[in-house]
């Protein structure tokens, strides 16, 4: 599988609601290890074009959980406020799906699985290009 192809779901594994206990696991990680499950699970192959990758930190505290779609020529993605569960997990991944398949890497909202229709964080264009609009 070519790289254009291909998503990179990133997940801050260190992500955890203000005032969360650091004595638990971090929602992040909880969220990551749920990702990596499903998509394990995935017997049809629907989300064989999406890497899945947990980073110690996206800098979006605030909004816990948090993930990042990117792709080499696409819009990034970065989500927050998500819920570390397997709903979410599945939701994810079909983002991540979606964004694959999209030569730009635009996600609509509309289109979104329902866990991903809100709590942007940030959309940046891709490197090197010069939006309009």
């Amino acid at each position: 599988m070519s790289d254009s192809m291909t998503t990179d779901v990133i997940v801050c594994t260190t992500c955890r609601p203000a005032g969360a206990s650091r004595e638990l696991p971090a929602d992040g990680e909880l969220l990551f290890e749920a990702v990596q499950t499903a998509q394990l699970d995935d017997d049809a192959g629907a989300w064989a074009q999406v890497r899945v990758r947990g980073v110690a930190c996206l800098s979006s505290c605030g909004r816990a959980c948090s993930v990042a779609f990117q792709a080499p020529g696409k819009y990034t993605f970065v989500f927050g406020d998500l819920k570390p569960d397997e709903e979410t997990a599945r939701h994810v991944l079909e983002c991540g799906a979606m964004h694959a398949r999209a030569s730009d890497g635009m996600l609509q909202r509309n289109e979104r699985p329902a866990r991903l229709k809100s709590g942007i964080v940030a959309r940046l264009p891709p490197w090197g290009v010069n939006p309009t609009g």
